[in-house]
């Protein structure tokens, strides 16, 4: 039996029953995890029906005013955008799009139009010439958990690898690191993955997440916090029953969790819209973050009803500190014709709820994953 203690982000029991299918649907139903890991062998734009709304995939190479040209071609086709979440790292972006017919809000259904946005945003993730990896186009293996898909998504595209890159800014302090080390339990027979890093919102959710599509089971846990750190050790085995036994497996599993650390964390400024919703406006406003030189590192898209809420995370073109002249020139240009806030987010912020005040808290589980996939 597993037994669960947590908290919402204000220290309060979760009784919400929402927010409980939530989290049990928050891995994915098992019959997607195999498909996923296989269908994305470089860059790709992948299209799918979802109730009212069609969902598009996209992965590439990060470059500046790459989510401006997106949305452009979503806009000229006459899709609106009522979701989306993009997420970069390491040089590559990886974002999920949800969107619908502008004139019948319904799934697009017409093959004429999905096939020429394919090819259009196939065109536009070629991006550089020598990039080695050829744009694909294909239909996407099914729906899951949109953070997870993400995290699959930039898994498969081998996003783990690209650490080091020449002028690779690092948002993390020497003191907050990830530290990652795998050793073998000989009484028990399994590899135990230990973790420490600084601790923040869906940690646990973004490494259970990545060990799992790496194939591995996670038997039991030890989860803990300690005023901003977090410290968890993870008992695994490979699906086919084997511990982690050489180095090189050991090296790929760190890299791989690592990665999936660093994918949310954000430094800069984080914009916040608010907008009647309609046709071309995200388009519109990542035009603008282009032309003033910012590019977006993440961003969210939701609509409520008929407004339409974004949030980007933004920084310097250039790598230098966004300018308070940027900032006032986005103001004149934008806020006469929506809600804007800027804050300034912390070093190596990923939306973590606030620490001070916590007592030092920790919890165990056990066969998580054949829970939540049976």
């Amino acid at each position: 039996m597993d037994v669960f203690h947590v908290t919402d982000q204000q220290g309060k029991k979760v009784t919400d029953s929402k927010t409980i299918d939530y989290i049990e649907k928050a891995l994915g139903p098992k019959g997607h995890i195999t498909d996923v890991l296989n269908a994305w062998p470089g860059k790709r734009v992948g299209v799918h029906s979802v109730g009212d709304h069609t969902a598009i995939e996209l992965i590439g190479k990060d470059r500046p005013g790459l989510l401006s040209e997106i949305s452009a071609v979503l806009a000229n086709l006459h899709f609106n955008v009522i979701a989306a979440e993009v997420w970069t790292h390491n040089r590559r972006i990886a974002c999920v799009v949800y969107v619908n017919d502008n004139t019948a809000c319904q799934p697009v259904e017409d093959k004429t139009r999905l096939s020429t946005m394919e090819e259009q945003l196939k065109n536009i993730l070629r991006g550089c010439e020598d990039d080695e990896k050829v744009g694909h186009t294909s239909f996407s293996m099914g729906f899951t958990h949109v953070d997870r898909r993400l995290h699959q998504m930039l898994f498969a595209d081998r996003d783990y690898e690209g650490g080091g890159l020449a002028n690779e800014v690092d948002h993390f302090p020497p003191c907050f690191q990830p530290k990652i080390t795998i050793e073998r339990c000989e009484e028990k027979g399994y590899s135990v993955v230990s973790v420490r890093c600084k601790d923040r919102a869906k940690l646990m959710f973004d490494i259970v997440c990545t060990l799992t599509d790496m194939q591995y089971v996670v038997f039991h846990a030890t989860i803990s916090s300690d005023g901003p750190y977090a410290s968890q050790e993870y008992f695994i085995r490979h699906m086919d029953g084997c511990t982690l036994d050489t180095e090189g497996e050991k090296e790929r599993v760190i890299k791989c969790i690592d990665a999936a650390i660093r994918r949310r964390v954000s430094e800069g400024l984080r914009l916040e819209l608010c907008a009647k919703d309609r046709v071309g406006l995200l388009s519109e406003v990542t035009r603008i973050l282009r032309e003033n030189g910012l590019s977006v590192t993440r961003a969210g898209v939701t609509t409520i009803g008929e407004q339409a809420m974004n949030i980007f995370y933004v920084r310097d073109s250039s790598e230098n500190p966004v300018d308070i002249k940027t900032i006032e020139a986005l103001r004149k240009e934008i806020g006469h014709t929506m809600m804007f806030n800027v804050k300034k987010v912390p070093t190596n912020s990923a939306e973590a709820p606030e620490t001070k005040g916590w007592a030092k808290t920790s919890f165990f589980f056990g066969n998580l994953l054949e829970r939540f996939l049976a």
